[in-house]
């Protein structure tokens, strides 16, 4: 984490912490049994794992450098600067205070033209981080509303979240390669191997690794949706504890909430591709959400956010 006003959480970083552990040992394991796997097939197969492997590194490294760029070209937001309108200077007064507060470098500003009501941040490091707010979500809150959720956003910069999610990706994109070229081999060249023992063989391992890669990708997806919760639990807390306005924070999650609900489901899974940076999820929230749905979410549910904040409200009362 980078030096700033931010809090520590050291409960969640440790179960953090351990998602992470776990996710290392599926990658440990992953490998062995991809070594085992590979010492029985030919050397054009041991190839191709190569190359799954060399692929899914430039497709994080890819995501890595430019999630700012991509995430602004999804949601269709444009940079502004303080003098650009009177909107612009009011987002980025905003900004001034809470980079002030934490201490961090402010980062870039960007605002999309939205019905939605969210906000995201993202970029591989506090110096070249983007911040983007809808046109809704500032229309909607009040400027300490709108300040905690700014804050939310600023603790995923401060605890470099998104080069940890892409860490954590790396194996999901490695397993997911993998069952694809197994399924086009044995799709287009499973015919040919029947012809010999050996390239018959070469098929089913083909297969074996399919059934590898496809339970690795089902183990390190859940995980990192596990992860991405945490982080969002994280970055409530350390948002909150650094404005000492929690119930703000709480108003704004629900009132973000009640938005989304309100909006067509073909417009929300326009925005699903950034679900995961955003500061509530594209998708309609029930009041009573499945444990099914809770498992697959890449947020918590709005009643566990709204629990733990409570938690964070308790903290700062004692400690005055």
């Amino acid at each position: 984490m980078a030096r700033t006003r931010y809090a520590p959480d050291r409960g969640l970083t440790a179960r953090m912490t351990a998602t992470m552990f776990l996710l290392g040992l599926v990658f440990v394991g992953f490998v062995a049994a991809i070594i085992g796997i590979g010492a029985a097939t030919h050397a054009s197969d041991g190839v191709i794992v190569l190359f799954a492997v060399v692929l899914a590194g430039g497709f994080a490294i890819g995501s890595l450098f430019y999630s700012d760029k991509i995430a602004l070209s999804t949601a269709g937001a444009k940079l502004v600067g303080p003098n650009d309108s009177e909107q612009a200077r009011y987002l980025h007064g905003i900004v001034d205070r809470v980079c002030a507060l934490a201490d961090m470098p402010k980062p870039r500003i960007a605002i999309a033209n939205s019905p939605l009501p969210n906000a995201f941040a993202t970029g591989r490091n506090a110096d070249k981080a983007v911040l983007c707010v809808t046109t809704s979500i500032m229309g909607m809150l009040e400027p300490e509303e709108l300040e905690g959720v700014i804050a939310h956003e600023m603790s995923h910069v401060a605890h470099k979240d998104v080069q940890v999610m892409t860490i954590a990706s790396f194996l999901a994109i490695v397993a997911a390669l993998l069952i694809r070229f197994s399924f086009y081999g044995e799709l287009f060249g499973g015919g040919g191997r029947g012809r010999s023992n050996n390239n018959g063989n070469a098929g089913y391992l083909f297969l074996i690794i399919m059934a590898v890669s496809i339970v690795v990708y089902a183990i390190s997806f859940l995980l990192i949706r596990l992860l991405s919760r945490y982080r969002e639990l994280a970055a409530d807390r350390s948002g909150a504890l650094l404005t000492g306005q929690p119930s703000k924070l709480k108003s704004a999650l629900v009132k973000v909430s009640t938005g989304i609900n309100r909006i067509p489901t073909r417009d929300l899974r326009s925005a699903e591709p950034l679900n995961a940076f955003f500061f509530a999820p594209a998708a309609h929230l029930h009041a009573q959400a499945t444990s099914l749905s809770t498992i697959f979410s890449t947020h918590p549910s709005l009643e566990r956010r709204l629990e733990e904040l409570d938690k964070v409200q308790a903290q700062l009362n004692q400690g005055r």
